[in-house]
């Protein structure tokens, strides 16, 4: 990563000294994501209940500007030219650099037709197993790092050769072991991990953001 990207890093441990324990493993985590948007990688996401909100929100995050305006490079806007010549400068002035991140919790139909149809607790893992490659990464969040459905996605995460970070709690719970990368911030009751996820992710995509705009 460059060094701008760190530094971004840095004002989340002077914000939340409570994660200073988990400097390294928030780092690593960084620098993995950056490394697969340089090799042409995607990040996937999942998560139940309030976790699927923030795998929604991070993939908010990504897809369009966070804090910067990502503005598209001029070749983009000959080729809107070419294609829809009426529109370019609309097209061109309004779309945003993306980085491309998935959810795996919106997709309804294919979700209750995988669970009604074979196994509930396989949903993530089927979409992991059809959309996940190698060099990929899957962001698996889990408060308690024991939800079935996110622990059978990061299994097959690592089957398809992706990277796998798990945001959890501070036991790590089953996902621990298994996943590449586990955050494990330090608190231990539900709403308070989650008061914790939600600035190491905005972090991440703090950093993601200055590595490629």
């Amino acid at each position: 990563m460059k060094d701008s990207t760190k530094k971004t890093l840095e004002v989340l441990f002077e914000r939340c000294p409570a994660l200073e324990a988990c400097r390294a493993d928030i780092c690593e985590a960084a620098e993995t994501i950056c490394a697969a948007y340089h090799a042409g990688g995607k990040l996937l996401l999942c998560g139940n209940g309030g976790s699927a909100a923030d795998a929604e929100h991070i993939v908010g995050e990504l897809m369009k500007g966070f804090l910067k305006k990502r503005p598209l490079p001029e070749s983009a806007r000959e080729k809107m030219k070419t294609a829809f010549p009426q529109d370019a400068d609309y097209l061109y002035e309004n779309l945003q650099g993306a980085l491309p991140a998935i959810s795996l919790v919106n997709a309804v139909a294919l979700g209750t037709a995988f669970a009604n149809d074979q196994a509930a607790d396989l949903v993530f893992a089927q979409q992991v197993l059809g959309l996940g490659r190698e060099g990929d990464v899957l962001l698996a969040i889990s408060t308690s790092g024991n939800s079935k459905n996110v622990l059978y996605a990061v299994a097959i995460g690592r089957v398809r050769g992706m990277k796998t970070i798990a945001l959890t709690g501070r036991s790590g719970g089953k996902l621990k072991p298994l996943a590449d990368i586990t955050i494990a911030v330090p608190e231990d009751e539900t709403y308070r991990i989650q008061e914790l996820h939600l600035p190491v992710y905005h972090a991440i995509c703090i950093a993601a953001e200055e590595e490629f705009f």
